[in-house]
């Protein structure tokens, strides 16, 4: 397979307060010129774009391709079974919903410390095993949001698992928290093949910063910020696919022509995204990559990853610069959505962060900037 897979994630949608309203038309002209070009992977979830994607994929890929033509990966949350009849309920769901017959790549999703017993305790990777055995799952894996020491845990205890997928960009590469680096190092320790997701880290490595963009075109004028992201992380040693989760044609586009036919990075190229990585880490204020998952169980219906990138946009400007159109967005998005001033404290979104970000106290400074006018 070619080393890009379209992640059905952050999917174009006709009403932009609405990810469940997918636009099916458009997302047809993306699956076919992505199959057009000979990539094959496509990375769907039970609740992405609001549980729309399922739907999506069915629609604009499983009934207008032969099945043999591509490779479909879907997922099991920890949020969603609390029993083990659960586990089939929602499995079964997913074959109703894509209509796909079976999963060529199934993960059990998110694992991290406070749900891995869940995993465990609701014996997921033998059932796994079992859905394998079928003939419905050709290949189990899981997807993964901790530190080295837990997924070494894990690979050691279950090394019937054949890939593992990892949240990996130079951003995050020497992150405290996501531990990119530490993780990729504990999967080839374990000689697993790896499938990356955040590589462009939710669009913030597409939209880099002036200096960060210069640094990139003085190099190779002709090639995207996010083409830098993408070809870090396919560069990699023991990486298997690359997901980018593309919202309109142009990013469809745009990410086809450099991996249609990928050169790995030298290694001069890959210390100027690190270089790149300490520029944007110098101006960022809240490193949110917009997954969402936060705002599915949100009481007050707060639109917490579009108010943060809303703030991350106005703390790259100069601070004394007052008003900025992004107050008017605020707003706007605020007659929809909860304020930020809304915000309970009930930890509900922080429970599921894959970053681990301290959303509540970020929101105190959401507040403080657009509420107080």
């Amino acid at each position: 397979m070619k080393k890009l897979g379209f992640g059905l994630m952050r999917l174009p949608t006709l009403d932009k307060n609405d990810p469940s309203k997918v636009d099916v038309e458009q997302l047809k002209q993306m699956v076919d010129l992505f199959l057009e070009k000979g990539f094959t992977y496509f990375d769907t979830a039970w609740m992405y774009n609001a549980f729309a994607s399922e739907s999506a994929a069915k629609a604009a890929l499983v009934d207008r391709h032969p099945r043999e033509s591509f490779t479909l990966a879907t997922k099991l949350h920890a949020g969603f079974f609390n029993s083990f009849e659960d586990r089939d309920k929602i499995f079964n769901a997913q074959l109703e919903k894509t209509g796909a017959g079976y999963f060529d790549y199934y993960l059990l999703h998110g694992i991290e410390g406070n749900v891995y017993h869940k995993f465990e305790e609701f014996d997921c990777f033998n059932w796994l095993l079992e859905k394998k055995a079928q003939g419905l799952v050709k290949h189990p894996g899981f997807s993964y949001h901790d530190d080295p020491e837990l997924l070494d845990k894990i690979l050691t205890k279950h090394p019937e698992m054949e890939f593992v997928q990892l949240q990996i960009n130079y951003l995050d590469w020497d992150s405290p928290w996501i531990h990119s680096k530490g993780v990729y190092q504990v999967a080839r320790k374990h000689n697993v093949p790896i499938i990356v997701m955040e590589p462009v880290k939710g669009g913030t490595l597409a939209h880099v910063p002036e200096s960060v963009e210069r640094l990139f075109r003085e190099k190779e004028p002709d090639l995207s910020p996010a083409s830098w992201a993408v070809r870090f992380a396919a560069s990699l040693p023991g990486v298997m696919m690359v997901l980018s989760g593309m919202s309109d044609l142009s990013q469809m586009e745009d990410n086809l022509s450099y991996m249609e036919d990928f050169k790995p990075l030298t290694e001069e190229e890959q210390q100027l995204c690190f270089t790149a990585a300490k520029l944007i880490n110098d101006q960022i204020a809240i490193p949110c990559t917009g997954c969402s998952y936060c705002t599915e169980g949100c009481p007050q219906h707060i639109a917490i990853p579009q108010y943060f990138s809303l703030y991350n946009e106005d703390m790259r400007e100069v601070e004394s610069k007052g008003w900025t159109v992004n107050f008017t967005n605020y707003a706007t998005l605020a007659k929809t959505f909860g304020k930020a001033a809304d915000c309970i404290a009930c930890g509900q979104c922080e429970a599921v962060c894959p970053q681990h970000l301290p959303i509540i106290d970020h929101l105190k400074k959401v507040s403080q900037r657009y509420d107080q006018r």
